[in-house]
């Protein structure tokens, strides 16, 4: 479908998808214009010596992409914003005991928020990201649907998108069959990054030490505590409750005769809980700040399938309007380490894809 007349703001990041995306956009027939999110300076936050994205380097590919395919270009700085709503969220979630999810607060706050008021403020129709997912308009709602590559589908970390911002919001990846077909129409299009790597990790944690980062970006130090069993008994000393995640065996330096996981935290008595792996298995949770995309809101019982981190299988469950706008959560059988501050996102039982909405993770009931 042509699109003359249509204009559309492409965020461009410097990799391979954003750049796919800006060629696409503009195959349709939009008049595009690139902008890049300069989400904060290396140096201020200690990263100098990393390879991580939003980089100058990742600035000057998306400039070159921008160049290659005859759009204008421009920087936009979301430095304060990205420290505000990213980067002071993580550690804030981290020392209330949860484990946060900053790539969903990222694309919230900044991608589908300012840049959206960027676009606006440029007088934009739509915000084209490199977001492998599809948008689908059904009797005057917007739904968002999994990528058609299902191994590259990135709904869970989109699940936020308001009936508003999916109404502006393209996402033409969501039709590629592989990522392999965007290196290869990226490589025929003489792309500067058609092989670029994937950035895997958190982009301000490119070294996945996450209490050191929060240590040297405020000045302090995480005290040690103790290790608790599942009777309140200490059976060990540790290095700071902050170090450790729902679930996680390796690193916690007790030798009891049997395996041990993280079962629970008490950040304001500084204490670990542990216990055997049948102690992480729970039916139930309850979640917050709710939003729903399939339907205005959750009104009544219904079944869905639903997952509580990014690489989960989606698994059955009923979920139940909750107190305050909040949702409980029941899955048909238990799952393993359910972790507050996570994300859960529901899809429609029937396996199509759609999500249903989705909250954040506040607590396992039982």
């Amino acid at each position: 479908m042509e699109h003359k007349n249509k204009t559309a703001l492409i965020a461009m990041s410097g990799g391979v998808d954003s750049s796919v995306t800006a060629y696409l956009m503009k195959e349709a027939g939009f008049t595009c214009l690139g902008a890049n999110m300069r989400l904060y300076h290396n140096e201020d936050i200690g990263l100098s010596i990393f390879k991580t994205c939003c980089t100058q380097d990742d600035i000057d590919d998306a400039a070159s992409v921008a160049e290659r395919l005859g759009m204008p270009f421009e920087v936009k700085d979301f430095t304060s914003d990205f420290k505000r709503e990213v980067i002071d969220k993580f550690i804030r979630t981290y020392e209330e005991g949860g484990t946060p999810n900053p790539c969903i607060d990222c694309n919230r706050c900044l991608k589908f928020r300012r840049l959206m008021d960027f676009a606006q403020e440029k007088g934009m129709d739509y915000v084209a990201t490199g977001h492998y997912a599809r948008i689908e308009e059904r009797a005057g709602r917007f739904l968002l649907r999994k990528a058609k590559d299902l191994s590259k589908d990135q709904t869970y970390v989109l699940y936020t998108l308001t009936q508003k911002e999916l109404a502006h919001v393209k996402f033409p990846l969501g039709e590629m069959e592989s990522k392999e077909e965007t290196r290869q129409l990226a490589e025929k299009l003489g792309l500067v990054n058609a092989h670029k790597r994937e950035s895997q990790d958190i982009c301000f944690v490119p070294d996945g030490d996450y209490v050191g980062f929060m240590e040297k970006y405020q000045g302090k130090k995480y005290a040690g505590g103790d290790f608790l069993d599942l009777k309140g008994n200490v059976i060990g000393k540790h290095r700071g409750a902050v170090h450790y995640t729902f679930g996680q065996r390796k690193g916690l330096g007790l030798a009891l005769g049997e395996p041990v996981y993280v079962c629970g935290k008490d950040m304001a008595e500084n204490t670990v809980t542990v216990g055997p792996e049948a102690a992480l298995f729970h039916r139930e949770l309850l979640a917050g700040g709710m939003n729903w995309i399939y339907m205005p809101e959750l009104t009544a019982p219904t079944q869905v399938l639903a997952k509580t981190r990014y690489s989960q299988k989606e698994q059955p469950a009923t979920a139940y309007p909750a107190e305050g706008s909040k949702m409980k959560l029941i899955f048909d059988e238990p799952q393993r380490a359910i972790t507050p501050g996570q994300a859960v996102v529901l899809y429609t039982a029937d396996g199509e894809g759609y999500v249903v909405g989705g909250g954040t993770i506040e607590k396992t009931l039982s």
